[in-house]
């Protein structure tokens, strides 16, 4: 089971990973209402469809104003989204999310999967969060980090430490993202979840990660 960007932040919040404030609006009215309700710009307007690469085909914009804002949700709200993943026939958008925007510094990549070969969980991260992990491992493999957890012990310090040594990040991010990591992991595991990525991980300047994109895939059948 696929969910939503909103929904599957609405469980990172409930899991204390940090995200960007925001709501979900599924008219032009409510977009508006929404972004008076966070209080100042930038802005930023995300297409709700289960869909990769919304931001090349038009479903994200960056609003600075009322009246940007106003244009971004009339043009995204009920227009067909087509990305590779959509087929020809594309999505059409019925609701987007309003959210806060960030001043950006750094992007990670971070996700969790099962490992099927292995009987194990992989944790992939990248320092070339914000692209698409294909292509990273494709032109970039360097950049790519991968553990190996055990499920029947869970997650312990080894693995985190060779992903923070991978990243090459400081002591002070590096103890935030631990953290960050073991909510992952526990949402993951009690979830039952078949796939967890957060795709950019970003680091603001103000020294906080705070998890940009959110995707989780549920198993339905568990």
């Amino acid at each position: 089971m696929n969910i939503h960007e909103y929904q599957a932040k609405k469980l990172f919040r409930h899991y204390k990973v940090p995200v960007p404030a925001g709501s979900v609006a599924f008219t032009v009215d409510e977009a508006v209402d929404a972004a008076r309700g966070l209080g100042g710009y930038p802005l930023v307007v995300k297409a709700q469809v289960h869909a990769g690469g919304r931001g090349k085909a038009g479903g994200v914009r960056l609003a600075n104003s009322e009246s940007e804002l106003l244009q971004a949700a009339e043009e995204i709200i009920g227009m067909t989204i087509v990305t590779k993943q959509t087929g020809v026939t594309g999505k059409k958008v019925g609701k987007v999310l309003i959210e806060q925007g960030l001043n950006i510094v750094r992007e990670l990549y971070l996700s969790i999967i099962p490992d099927r070969s292995s009987a194990r969980i992989m944790i992939v991260a990248s320092l070339a969060g914000g692209m698409d992990i294909e292509e990273v491992a494709a032109s970039m493999p360097e950049k790519i980090i991968k553990v190996m957890v055990n499920p029947l012990i869970g997650l312990q310090p080894f693995p985190q430490r060779q992903l923070l040594f991978g990243l090459n990040l400081d002591k002070t991010i590096a103890r935030d993202f631990s953290a960050l990591l073991s909510r992952l992991y526990q949402l993951f595991d009690e979830k039952d979840c078949t796939m967890l990525e957060i795709n950019p991980l970003v680091i603001t300047a103000e020294n906080q990660l705070v998890a940009l994109d959110a995707k989780i895939d549920i198993d339905s059948s568990a």
